[in-house]
């Protein structure tokens, strides 16, 4: 059985707020050039070492430290697509990176979920992937979907059957946050080559796209540039992600820390247009700060200023940005504080301009889900969409005939204006659902229904049978391979 799902409804809005001035921005990015240049970042992988020092960057192999001239630095960033498409398997929706649209995503890549049916945590597995990805189908406030939790009963190949359970679960995009190494993107590249039927498909409509944490301070993963290398080479989109620490990993200053951050993801960025000239790539920081009582990480404190501003430094070097938004500390599913300190986040985040933005449905620092707890960050997110929204000022919104008839102690409730707009006029929240009697439902309830609705009722197309059966190949190759 096959529905309809609900089109995308993302962020569009014209409205802006700056964290940062032209000042300011220009001033971070000469400290990044400065560091990139004088400082240096590792580079653990004799391939990058190899194409930086081909390029003229200053290269040390025994401490894999590369150095890179702000010539190097401006020419290769010039190379970088301020635009680009994330393929989806429905081609309705693919996904063009344009100013003035934000899309969201879930968040991953958690380790455990409280099972939905039996209320028990446990390790999560494939299953789980493609039981959140088929909720995400549906839900039009998820553009494209980061695998919730890991397929942890697949080891080392899970980034390969995560990206399957999604493909036989929602047409929509597929980003991952755990495909490294040089061998599994070939794997990936080889699923994706199959879905589209050659790899100029491929490169056209690239249906997956990763995300790369760098290492904090100025340190590359081997594993992770890697992979990144093969993935830039078939034209997927690859983002770097730096989370600096204010404290432990980065200077703790706002800025100081966005420097560190920054450039971390420039020098990968370098190095994927230095290796394939307008390969694209997006730009991410995500700060954390370090509790100075006892170092613990802590995502939401109360002065969280710079959480936004790395999105103006990704468009100030030309690129498009990658934003977080949700991932609440709470270890609840509906608590206090999981709702206040997202609460504004989907908000700020889309006065940003942010292009892409991750972080709906986990708890417990990004590593927990409740299967409901999408539901109730979906809720978070519209209210946000529908307050950056321009208001409607025309004839038709203000009906001046209609005042005039009413006049002055009347009622509008008998007026045909009033039918025709009052049912759009209220959009009900989970807070303001009805029973059988009238009364309001608690709002987890209303969560456990709807998504135990969407999971019964809503099934994607399935991949084709020939090219499962040709995926299914791969992956019992890259278990073999990679086991």
């Amino acid at each position: 059985m096959h529905n309809e799902r609900p089109s995308l409804e993302p962020i569009k809005t014209d409205y802006r707020m700056n964290f940062l001035t032209e000042d300011q921005l220009d001033g971070l990015q000469e400290a990044t050039l400065q560091v990139l240049e004088e400082v240096g970042v590792q580079f653990p992988s004799l391939k990058a070492l190899e194409i930086f020092a081909d390029h003229g960057a200053q290269v040390d192999r025994d401490s894999q430290l590369v150095k890179i001239p702000r010539s190097l630095v401006e020419k290769a960033m010039s190379a970088v697509p301020r635009s680009f498409t994330m393929g989806a398997r429905d081609p309705e929706f693919d996904l063009v990176l344009q100013e003035g649209i934000s899309y969201f995503t879930t968040d991953g890549c958690g380790y455990e979920t409280i099972d939905f049916k039996t209320g028990e945590r446990r390790l999560s597995t494939k299953a789980d992937v493609g039981m959140m990805a088929r909720i995400c189908d549906f839900l039009p406030s998820i553009a494209f979907y980061w695998p919730m939790v890991s397929a942890q009963d697949f080891g080392v190949a899970s980034p390969l059957h995560e990206i399957d359970a999604t493909w036989n679960n929602s047409v929509k995009h597929i980003q991952s946050e755990t495909l490294m190494g040089a061998e599994p993107a070939r794997f990936a590249v080889e699923m994706a080559t199959v879905l589209r039927g050659d790899r100029e498909g491929v490169r056209r409509r690239p249906p997956f796209s990763l995300l790369v944490c760098t290492i904090a301070p100025l340190m590359q993963d081997k594993e992770g540039i890697e992979g990144a290398m093969v993935l830039a080479e078939a034209g997927i989109p690859v983002g770097f992600l730096a989370m600096p620490t204010l404290g432990t990993t980065a200077p703790a200053t706002f800025a100081g820390a966005m420097v560190v951050g920054d450039a971390e993801v420039i020098s990968a960025t370098v190095l994927m247009q230095l290796l394939s000239p307008g390969a694209p790539v997006f730009h991410s920081i995500m700060h954390a700060w370090a509790d100075p009582r006892n170092a613990a990480y802590v995502g939401y404190p109360l002065d969280t200023r710079a959480r936004y501003a790395p999105v103006e430094m990704a468009h100030h070097w030309g690129m498009p940005a990658f934003g977080g938004a949700f991932g609440t500390d709470s270890s609840e599913v509906d608590s206090w504080q999981a709702a206040i300190e997202v609460a504004i986040d989907p908000f700020l985040i889309g006065l940003s301009g942010c292009e892409i933005v991750t972080g709906m449905g986990l708890r417990e620092t990004y590593t927990l889900l409740f299967p409901e707890a999408i539901i109730l960050d979906d809720d978070i997110y519209h209210r946000a969409r529908y307050s950056l929204m321009k208001m409607d000022v025309n004839p038709e919104t203000v009906p001046l005939d209609v005042i005039r008839e009413v006049g002055p102690g009347g009622h509008f409730l008998a007026q045909k204006h009033t039918r025709t707009h009052m049912r759009q006029a209220m959009r009900r929240s989970i807070t303001q659902q009805l029973d059988s009697e009238g009364n309001y439902k608690k709002v987890l309830d209303v969560a456990r229904e709807k998504f135990a609705w969407i999971y019964e009722n809503h099934h994607p197309e399935p991949l084709e049978e020939h090219i499962q059966n040709e995926i299914n190949q791969i992956l019992k190759n890259a278990d073999q391979t990679l086991g």
